[in-house]
């Protein structure tokens, strides 16, 4: 996992290593680090980018602020002095810091590389997933995806690994070890093409009374709802078949078999198959989340691809986004 820094922890870092370099310029360290590596004035400023004199000036500027000689000259070698040594390793420590905070700050500002790892139920992987990605990357050239398709407990197990950096998945129920944004997804009733529900507005369980219903496994939350929704109007389930994935029972109600309830998310990538699609009461949701690592993101790239990946979301969400 990558150190994770917001742009609040960056300046304070900032502040810090200011503080601790008041005394001295950035460059007298830059000129410092250049001749102890290189021995000699004239290599040191030709690696800085500078002239000879300049490099000569600094490096006598900070030898008059920390108060002693910082190099001798040995066989036509400029080398640290015995006190200097000690310095160096410290210069370098801070120059270093100094760059990787540029970095980061750079990473925070221009968000164009990085890798992002997505775990994702197999639905989203064949059907909104690659629609979102194909955007987010247009203009980051630098970044690059892996993706994992599996189901719901192999991807929990995985971000509690911190194998990937965020989860698309349902039946998420909490761990201390991760944080999610959970969202309730529309339900639709989806029917095969010229079917006599067709002119409805909406589809009731009382019109599915007698249809052979393609339904989510039985102990899934979303066909627990859907049973309380049968039962509270006296309707049985008629079940036909089972299901993990709502793509399936898209498929299948596309091939002219069964009708379904679905996540109106999946039956929107079925829409231009001219399958029916038609507004379920009473309303159910699907429970979908996003899952993280409790560490927090490894990148900013991460987070804007939760970013886009919510707003894609938005008009099939039930309600507002809530963060646990």
């Amino acid at each position: 996992m990558f150190n994770w820094f917001t742009k609040v922890d960056i300046h304070c870092a900032v502040r810090l290593l200011e503080d601790k370099l008041l005394k001295f310029k950035i460059r007298q360290l830059e000129a410092f680090r250049a001749v102890a590596e290189t021995g000699s004035m004239t290599k040191a400023a030709t690696q800085l980018g500078i002239s000879q004199p300049a490099v000569s000036r600094l490096v006598s500027d900070f030898s008059a602020t920390v108060g002693f000689e910082v190099f001798q000259r040995r066989r036509g070698i400029l080398e640290p002095t015995s006190d200097s040594r000690y310095l160096l390793a410290e210069v370098k420590r801070l120059i270093d810091s100094l760059d990787h905070l540029e970095d980061l700050r750079r990473d925070l500002t221009e968000r164009t590389v990085g890798h992002l790892r997505i775990a994702c139920l197999p639905g989203f992987a064949t059907s909104h997933l690659p629609s979102v990605l194909v955007s987010f990357l247009k203009d980051r050239p630098g970044v690059t995806v892996s993706l994992e398709p599996d189901r719901p407990e192999r991807i929990l197990e995985w971000i509690i690994g911190e194998q990937y950096d965020c989860g698309l998945t349902d039946g998420y129920s909490g761990h201390p070890a991760t944080t999610s944004q959970d969202l309730d997804i529309k339900s639709v009733c989806i029917l095969p093409k010229g079917h006599s529900l067709e002119n409805n507005e909406y589809v009731t369980p009382p019109d599915l009374a007698k249809e052979r219903l393609i339904h989510a496994r039985r102990d899934s939350w979303f066909f627990q709802e859907l049973a309380r929704g049968f039962s509270a109007n006296n309707v049985e389930i008629n079940s036909f078949v089972e299901v993990r994935q709502f793509t399936t029972a898209c498929t299948m109600v596309n091939e002219g078999i069964g009708a379904s309830v679905v996540s109106a998310l999946d039956a929107e990538a079925f829409r231009e198959t001219g399958i029916i699609i038609k507004p379920f009461k009473p309303a159910i949701f699907h429970r979908l989340s996003i899952i993280q690592p409790a560490s927090g993101p490894s990148s900013p790239v991460v987070l804007d691809f939760i970013d886009n990946f919510l707003e894609s979301l938005q008009p099939f969400v039930a309600n507002s986004i809530e963060a646990s």
